[in-house]
């Protein structure tokens, strides 16, 4: 029996609210003496015309205690509910231990398919730490709504098309060379792009020759579109080892460019729509109803811009996956752009576009300044994997030298460190990239929650196969209820980190199990002793070692068995 179900359902009874409603008001208080589960009542102070202490009492004084709630307390306009520790261990443990691996898992998601634009890189462009956040996020959020059911469309939304490729095509011209392009790839582009806008100061003529070389990309010009497509072939080749390396995946890499023979259809359709206006040349679809500045769809001179495309990408998506959710992975400076673009959707009638979530993130800029590329200045982000995998190999060198698969356990976990930097705060924030941060390996940090899940394997691998039944008083304590707590409260936590798009609630998550896991470690021995209560902490251990996994697995981290 699900222990806040019950619960809920007799709360429900006395408070004139159902079950359901009642079941999303429970809290799980911050302090243990504080209870197990509380209902705030100040939701009830409407319907029940009396204060939440009054209504507290109220609902106390009504309520038959079930059996498996030992005691039931009112503090101020809360009724602080502590269950009876022998039920409430027994029921999560069987549930947890029937589980197994896939605790968690469910199937809310069947049926529904869910569209995730995120990592969204420039082709001939460095794959730069600015592009993790997106990327990371945009994964976790792939892997958790997978987990919970979803069919799930990843998308990488290629940044490939625009007048910076007649840039490069330009400098490639007056200073390429095809061997080093071939051999240094997107460094070398990178170095050609950077010396087209510094020559390019002192000569005009540059940027004209560049926007001629775009118009013939557009034209299908035979040369323009055969180094084209080599910088976009280079370009994948690389972002695709370093995708590999981060355990992400694309169901999809149609970029801009895909969309460059679906644009007219749309700009048809607004001007059938009466939408399209001419302003000063230009073509825009006033927003004033909405209190958003107008959204551009055609330049004065024809040309299409950003929110042209991802128009005719937003109506391309819904028509080839017919999606519950639509989500835009992409940094908060975009807020105007999504308002503008989900704006214009719904006036040409699309009832969808309420399906489409702009998942905003913070901006990730260097101690020392912002990120540019035309500048030159990025951080590679295949450096920074290299550089935390060299950092976690050197510790384990000098700590556990003789450990077997050194190597790979370093790169899994010195990966794990990056990705778990990124994923260890609310999206929403802005990040300050440093090297010491994101590779500092001591405190609760990705690491910690690994060694954590080390520590478990361990101690489940030195245990063996159990025989007989578990005697559960073994886990009457503080200790052990702390860590059943959030082994129970796992499922809940995915299910509002896709209901959020917040993959920070799952690393919240298993970081709290870690902390509450090693300190059960250390208060209490695992083995040795009467054997039915050893059973008991070893599966106790057991289900932390795969709770952990789990939740790593599905931020994209690694849980080695050993470090």
């Amino acid at each position: 029996m699900d222990i806040r179900a019950s619960l809920a359902e007799e709360i429900a009874k006395t408070a004139g609210l159902s079950p359901e409603d009642i079941l999303d008001m429970l809290e799980t208080p911050p302090e243990p003496e504080l209870g197990d589960a509380a209902l705030p009542c100040f939701k009830l102070a409407k319907t029940m015309r009396m204060a939440p202490p009054k209504i507290a009492e109220e609902i106390m004084g009504r309520l038959k205690k079930p059996d498996y709630i030992a005691e039931i307390r009112t503090e101020g306009g809360y009724l602080n509910f502590f269950f009876d520790r022998a039920y409430y261990i027994k029921t999560v443990m069987d549930k947890v231990i029937a589980a197994g691996e896939y605790w968690g898992r469910s199937d809310i998601g069947g049926g529904k398919t869910v569209v995730i634009d995120y990592s969204s890189i420039n082709i001939a462009k460095p794959f730069h730490i600015g592009h993790l956040s997106s990327t990371a996020i945009g994964s976790a959020l792939y892997k958790i709504h997978k987990y919970l059911g979803y069919q799930v469309v990843g998308v990488n939304h290629l940044g490939d098309w625009g007048t910076q490729f007649g840039k490069l095509i330009t400098a490639y011209k007056h200073w390429g060379d095809d061997e080093a392009i071939e051999k240094n790839s997107i460094t070398a582009m990178l170095e050609l792009y950077v010396r087209l806008h510094k020559e390019a100061e002192a000569d005009e003529s540059l940027n004209e020759e560049s926007r001629a070389w775009f118009k013939k990309i557009e034209d299908g010009d035979k040369e323009a579109l055969r180094i084209f497509s080599w910088f976009k072939e280079l370009t994948l080749t690389e972002v695709k080892r370093v995708y590999e390396r981060l355990g992400v995946r694309f169901d999809s890499y149609a970029g801009e460019s895909f969309y460059n023979d679906k644009v007219d259809a749309v700009v048809r359709e607004l001007k059938e729509k009466k939408l399209l206006e001419e302003s000063d040349g230009a073509y825009v679809v006033r927003l004033g109803e909405e209190n958003l500045p107008p959204a551009v769809i055609l330049k004065s001179d024809g040309a299409t811009l950003y929110a042209t495309r991802d128009l005719a990408a937003a109506e391309y998506r819904e028509q080839t996956y017919d999606f519950t959710k639509n989500l835009y992975v992409v940094a908060y400076q975009q807020n105007l752009h999504f308002k503008q673009v989900f704006a214009v959707l719904k006036k040409m009638g699309y009832d969808w576009a309420e399906k489409c979530e702009h998942v905003a993130f913070g901006m990730v800029s260097l101690e020392d300044g912002t990120l540019s590329t035309r500048e030159g200045k990025v951080v590679f982000l295949e450096d920074v994997l290299n550089a935390a995998t060299e950092k976690t190999l050197a510790i384990i060198n000098e700590k556990t030298p003789d450990l077997p698969g050194k190597e790979q356990i370093a790169e899994e976990v010195g990966v794990g460190a990056v990705i778990y930097s990124t994923l260890a705060q609310s999206r929403i924030k802005d990040i300050s990239f440093s090297f010491a941060r994101i590779l500092n390996f001591e405190g609760e940090h990705g690491p910690y929650v690994q060694y954590c899940h080390a520590r478990c394997a361990s101690v489940v691998a030195r245990a063996g196969a159990r025989k007989g039944a578990p005697d559960y008083a073994a886990l009457e304590n503080d200790e052990a209820i702390a860590v059943l707590k959030l082994l129970e409260s796992f499922p809940g936590t995915l299910v509002a980190a896709a209901e959020k798009n917040e993959p920070f609630y799952v690393t919240r998550h298993v970081t709290e199990l870690a902390k509450a896991c090693n300190k059960y470690y250390f208060e209490h021995k695992i083995l040795g002793g009467d054997e039915a209560r050893e059973n008991a902490r070893v599966a106790l251990i057991t289900a932390c070692r795969d709770v952990i996994k789990r939740g790593l697995a599905l931020l994209g981290i690694a849980a080695p068995d050993k470090m």
